[in-house]
């Protein structure tokens, strides 16, 4: 199963105890893959076009717990009017008074991402989004994300409109606001081995970018040395440079720390640093 497979499957089994809660969820289902229909003798019917099962059972369990409407049935007179009055225009965004407590607007993130909710895999990116038929659908959704601290931003894709968070921060706060524990903690525990595994990564690279940076410079030292003694004569050297040259010549693979401490009397690395850079200069000179 994919991550979102499991963060549904997780939502799908949250059923608020509240019946405005309730109220609101069945509304996102509704809106968001709900319709109405009519049967032959124009009564009415409800059905959701979805083929996750799951989301299709919480939607009959919400009607049954909000309306008492049980699977299969038809609605007429008073309760048709009692039900579309409170679900409203599935086409338009779901009334306010609906969603107006912060129980209540979880409840309908939790409605929402069922059914028109996703996100990649942890270990692969961060990204959570929901994909929205119409433009003030989306941009409910995004106010009430917002309404928690969330920053959701939206783009047109095709013909839909995309609420969608890319900061692991926002996406781990968005989940808890959902109330979906056990995917939080999942996506936590990824996260944290991801950014240490990038940690280490960065690590790695900055140590072997260094030891390479040391081989370098001491290679072009033991070649700079080299020219002087076949050209010029490492006896020739004043003492300070002698003494430095014949050191890197015996011992390459040496740090500058290592160089300055086999000297008599020892130097520190920016006087060992100082004298490899004179002896660069007068290996130039004979170069040129």
């Amino acid at each position: 199963m994919s991550f979102s497979s499991d963060v549904r499957a997780e939502l799908s089994k949250n059923i608020s105890g509240a019946r405005h809660c309730q109220l609101a969820e069945l509304s996102a289902l509704m809106h968001f893959c709900g319709q109405y229909g009519q049967d032959k003798e124009g009564n009415l019917t409800l059905g959701f076009q979805t083929e996750n099962e799951a989301v299709v059972r919480k939607g009959f369990t919400l009607l049954k717990k909000t309306f008492n409407i049980d699977l299969g049935s038809t609605l007429d007179g008073e309760e048709k009017e009692r039900v579309i009055a409170k679900l409203g225009d599935l086409s338009a965004p779901v009334n306010p008074l609906v969603v107006k407590n912060t129980c209540c607007q979880r409840a309908y993130l939790r409605g929402a991402f069922l059914c028109v909710g996703s996100m990649s895999d942890p270990e692969k990116g961060y990204h959570m989004e929901f994909v929205c038929a119409q433009e003030p659908q989306a941009m409910q959704l995004q106010e009430i994300i917002k309404g928690f601290g969330i920053e959701a931003k939206i783009v047109l894709r095709k013909k839909y409109y995309v609420v969608y968070l890319k900061e692991g921060s926002s996406i781990v706060d968005l989940l808890g606001v959902m109330e979906a524990h056990i995917s939080l903690m999942n996506f936590e525990n990824l996260r944290i081995l991801k950014e240490m595994r990038n940690s280490i990564n960065r690590k790695v690279n900055c140590e072997t970018a260094n030891i390479a940076k040391t081989v370098n410079a001491a290679s072009k030292q033991v070649e700079d040395i080299m020219i002087l003694r076949d050209h010029y004569g490492l006896h020739n050297l004043q003492p300070s440079l002698r003494e430095i040259a014949e050191v890197r010549l015996e011992y390459p693979e040496a740090t500058l720390k290592e160089l300055g401490e086999m000297l008599d009397p020892p130097v520190g690395k920016s006087g060992v640093n100082h004298r490899l850079r004179k002896l660069s200069e007068l290996a130039s000179k004979i170069r040129a």
